[in-house]
């Protein structure tokens, strides 16, 4: 017998104020989502729309020589720079001995660009002597400079007592109390702190107005500040806080270039712009256009298959991952993100893998529902958000960890990444848990719904449950058998890095880079398959100025260089050859080195916060599980000769949050089964975990590879990789989630025999 329809309005107006602020909240993160998607453009990146190419050359100077590697040096100032003008996704290559190739994609400003990166920002600290009648009046002491200040007066400044080495931070601030205007605060670092105190003191020795007790602040020749030392400051002492700021007639992106040249440091040799050109995208429209159809069907494949599985939550669940699209492209544009053809492929992928959370939900609501003597959709559904919240929580703290420490730890695209990462955990958490219990909670409220449960997909148990629960298999009764073939997989991996070895890109080696002015503009795509058809797949195209064109490739033999002019001569009517240079690698030693320590930092510190959560025996077990697939998908691309460059970088960051998810998953269970019975043997414990957490496990996953099997197909050489990457990744994370993490917890509990895995109070 149901419930009156009276008994149902008066329980929800009992309960009206969770379930109102809720809606509102959505509504309102919703609005203004869809005003910034509308109001603020999109930046794209240089594959999918080209964007500006300065050419630097660098210049010896009387103590430094620009040879190759004092030009890696400042390529790495020069990234640092371009990070703080806010331009993502920028491209950075050493050319030949001594140029550097900038590509900027969605710069507004070219001219200005140019001219902070060729700016050589040495900053000095100087004691003022005293003023001379004119720059170049009187003679100058030894060692002595005459500069003019702001005003014009020519001051006699002593030798560098500080120099930009010496600075930890700057920063552009507006004075909104004193009316000064904006000005860059500098803060100073290690024997910068003594210096500035010692610099400051001696100056301040002197009578307040006289010219001696200024310090002068000089940029690149220039005075830029020259500031007295306050009358409170004692003789001797200085300022000892190790802190000071430069004003002078800032604008605000004045004060902000300052900060930013401060910040970068010096460049290690002076270079000079000797090319400005705009550039055509790297990847042609009809890849842009398979790979955009490929997402759209993906996307709508994985919207069926969760609407027949769950029926009406599916639909609902469909919505809010719309939502979430929404939102995540909303925060992106209003950060200033660009995107590239594979970030917005992860995007996708992250439509597909936001599903987790609903399916977490739906299927711990089925649990409820089934063990209730007289069920309830309502109630169900309560309980499942409930009862699923830890689960979703723990998996996607680990995952804002890494993307946390991507962000502060790395550079360039690495960290990129950890923006992108960090926006689609957090827009996934409030699709699920605020959209979807929103739709949820209002759908089985009606009354034609409350009549038919079964139409909610709550009512049943599903297919994968039900052939579980019928067949009771005991995965985890003989758990060293499951290690065997880990380690089994883990020994062919390793022998395929070992025998094949591993094929970096030409983002980590390095190649060739070939330009020619043709006698008329040559069609890139069509360039890009002919060259693709003489065995050149992975060559970049780009039209470069108004008749020329670039290729980059990998290190070429004399006959493929004979190739590649032969095609480009053929598609273009005629073609000469105005460049043949060796290029450097995009991603330098210092981006790589970077990203594999903030990797190194992201894993530990999710072992950590696992370890607190779950105690340290499937904390470990995860972090095993977790390397387990990163080591097999590198394995499996050496075997297939597959190139590992900046796409699969971003393909396998992303395994690594998905193995940390399903991991996470299964030990949230495990960790509820033990509180509830303590005293069962942690096998048979983890046995039921696996079997009551599989369906989810199965139903994420078979959502993400509807898209990842579409991008595979239909989305061209472009993205085939970056899709293969994920979906062995996918396979093997799905696998290692069930069968390695569990296995090495139940090993790892049975040697130290310790009851690490024991129930605590969350």
């Amino acid at each position: 017998m149901h419930p009156s329809h009276s008994s149902q309005r008066s329980r929800a107006r009992s309960r009206p104020r969770p379930a109102r602020l809720r809606a509102l909240f959505a509504l309102a993160v919703l609005a203004v989502s869809l005003y910034v998607a509308v109001a603020v453009p999109v930046r794209l990146g240089l594959d999918l729309r080209g964007g500006t190419q300065i050419v630097l050359e660098t210049r010896s100077t009387a103590t430094t020589d620009a040879d190759r590697e004092a030009t890696d040096r400042t390529l790495e100032v020069l990234r640092g720079r371009i990070d703080a003008l806010g331009v993502a996704e920028p491209s950075l290559v050493r050319s030949g001995e001594r140029r550097i190739i900038v590509e900027l994609p969605g710069v507004q400003d070219p001219e200005r660009a140019a001219d902070v990166l060729g700016r050589t920002a040495q900053l000095t600290f100087h004691p003022v002597l005293g003023t001379a009648q004119t720059a170049a009046g009187g003679t100058p002491v030894a060692r002595e400079r005459v500069l003019p200040d702001a005003s014009g007066t020519a001051l006699r400044l002593g030798p560098a007592a500080l120099t930009g080495e010496h600075v930890e931070e700057a920063a552009a601030r507006f004075d909104q109390e004193g009316g000064a205007g904006w000005h860059v605060t500098v803060d100073f670092a290690g024997a910068g702190r003594a210096g500035w105190a010692r610099l400051t003191g001696e100056a301040a020795c002197h009578p307040a107005g006289a010219p001696e007790r200024r310090v002068a602040i000089v940029l690149d020749d220039k005075v830029v500040s020259s500031p007295q030392v306050d009358p409170s400051v004692g003789c001797a002492t200085g300022i000892r806080d190790g802190a000071t700021r430069i004003t002078g007639s800032f604008g605000a992106a004045e004060a902000r270039e300052l900060s930013l040249l401060i910040n970068g440091g010096a460049l290690p040799v002076p270079v000079e712009t000797v090319e400005q050109r705009t550039v055509g995208p790297t990847l042609g429209a009809e890849a842009i256009t398979a790979s955009a159809w490929a997402a759209v069907v993906g996307t709508a494949l994985t919207a069926v298959f969760i609407m027949v599985v769950y029926r009406l939550m599916g639909v609902l669940a469909t919505v809010a991952l719309l939502c979430y699209g929404l939102v995540s492209y909303a925060a992106l544009a209003a950060l200033g993100a660009t995107l590239t053809l594979p970030g917005l492929a992860g995007f996708v992928l992250a439509i597909g893998m936001a599903v987790d959370a609903n399916v977490l939900v739906f299927e711990r609501a089925r649990e409820e529902y089934a063990a209730r003597r007289r069920p309830s959709t309502r109630s169900a559904l309560s309980a499942g958000f409930r009862n699923a919240l830890s689960a979703i929580a723990d998996s996607n703290v680990t995952t804002l960890i890494a993307a946390g420490l991507l962000f502060f730890l790395a550079s360039g695209p690495v960290r990129g990444f950890g923006v992108t990462l960090g926006i689609g955990v957090l827009a996934s958490m409030f699709s699920a848990l605020v959209v979807t219990r929103v739709l949820a909670e209002y759908a089985v409220g009606r009354a034609p719904v409350h009549r038919r449960p079964g139409l909610t997909g709550i009512a049943t148990t599903g297919a994968v449950r039900e052939r579980l629960t019928r067949r009771g298999p005991r995965l985890m009764r003989r758990p060293r058998r499951w290690l065997a073939l880990s380690a089994a997989a883990l020994v062919l991996a390793g022998s395929g890095i070992a025998l094949r070895g591993v094929q970096f890109g030409v983002e980590f080696t390095g190649g060739r880079l070939l330009e020619y002015a043709t006698t008329a503009p040559a069609d890139p795509d069509r360039v890009r398959s002919a060259l693709a058809e003489a065995g050149l797949p992975r060559a970049v195209v780009q039209a470069s100025g108004d008749s020329g064109l670039t290729v980059r490739t990998d290190p070429l033999t004399r006959d493929e260089e004979a190739e590649v002019t032969r095609v480009v001569r053929d598609l273009a009517g005629g073609a000469e050859q105005v460049r043949d240079e060796l290029i450097g690698p995009s991603l330098g030693p210092e981006l790589r080195r970077g990203a594999l320590i903030a990797l190194a930092v992201a894993l530990g510190a999710q072992l950590v916060y696992l370890a607190a959560r779950f105690r340290w025996v499937l904390g470990s077990a995860a972090v095993v599980a977790l390397a387990h697939d990163a080591v097999i998908l590198v394995g499996v691309f050496a075997w297939l000769g597959k190139p590992v460059d900046g796409v699969f970088l971003a393909a396998l960051l992303t395994v690594i949050g998905y193995s940390v998810n399903d991991s996470v998953v299964l030990f949230d269970r495990v960790r509820e089964l033990v509180r509830k019975a303590p005293g069962v043997p942690l096998a048979d414990t983890v046995d039921r975990a696996v079997l009551q957490t599989l369906p989810r496990t199965v139903n994420t996953g078979m959502g993400a590879a509807f898209i990842l099997t579409a991008l595979a197909v239909l989305g061209g050489s472009s993205l085939g990789d970056f899709a293969l990457a994920l979906l062995v990744g996918l396979a093997v994370g799905t696998y290692s989630s069930v069968l390695t993490a569990a296995p090495v917890a139940l090993e790892l509990d049975r040697r130290t025999r310790t009851g690490a895995v024991r129930p605590r109070r969350s």
